[in-house]
């Protein structure tokens, strides 16, 4: 479990804002030796569907120290995964790796190995994170180089096929909370609204630019 802590020592301003990893017990991510990062899980579940998971995800992992400051906050990211032997959806633990120490930039490196031995038989199908101060997917999330390849895969034990998705989770100052999903596959941007993805547009080119569909928008 990764227990220390990192301060910016340019911005003693941000201070708790920044926050630390070893005092918060939803944090259990891990380097391992081949340079992955790894985290726990679960952290919740089951879950019957995925948009249950992510409606219960975006209030769990928005309401983390930092999470929703805006301009002085951070990101935390995770796993989620579907356990075969449940039949049902969990979340991992999180992370709060940065993919940059530039406090201008908003990032977390999504962990890409997950330890769960409850579950010995999971679908890892994709990952979330936690925007402080933009609701809206960036153009990296969206891009080519972010999807987690396969994009789409059979598997042989539930007989379905799986598109991976990435996740955002916003809360806005009035305490809403807003899910989005990009599906890796079909390259289709939607919007959880009353426990229902709502499609609100699609990528079209490999660098994340996003082209909304006629009516549709971030908000509702």
């Amino acid at each position: 479990m990764r227990t220390k802590c990192y301060w910016l020592v340019l911005l003693p301003l941000l201070g708790n804002a920044l926050g630390c990893a070893g005092n918060n017990p939803d944090v259990r991510v891990r380097r391992l030796p081949d340079g992955r990062l790894q985290v726990d899980g679960p952290l919740a579940g089951p879950y019957d569907t995925l948009e249950e998971l992510a409606e219960k995800s975006c209030d769990i992992m928005t309401r983390q120290p930092g999470a929703a400051n805006g301009p002085y906050g951070f990101e935390y990211c995770a796993l989620y995964y579907y356990a075969r032997e449940e039949n049902a959806y969990f979340l991992s633990y999180l992370s709060d790796i940065r993919g940059s120490w530039d406090p201008l930039v908003k990032s977390c490196t999504l962990p890409n190995s997950l330890n769960d031995p409850a579950h010995s038989n999971i679908v890892l199908l994709g990952g979330t994170h936690t925007h402080p101060n933009n609701r809206e997917f960036s153009p990296r999330d969206l891009s080519a180089a972010a999807h987690w390849k396969p994009v789409r895969f059979f598997d042989t034990s539930t007989g379905k096929v799986w598109d991976r998705h990435l996740m955002v989770f916003f809360r806005e100052k009035t305490g809403e909370c807003r899910a989005y999903s990009y599906n890796n596959s079909t390259r289709i941007v939607s919007a959880l609204r009353k426990g229902t993805w709502v499609p609100i547009g699609e990528v079209y080119h490999e660098l994340g630019y996003i082209r909304l569909y006629e009516g549709k928008d971030w908000l509702p």
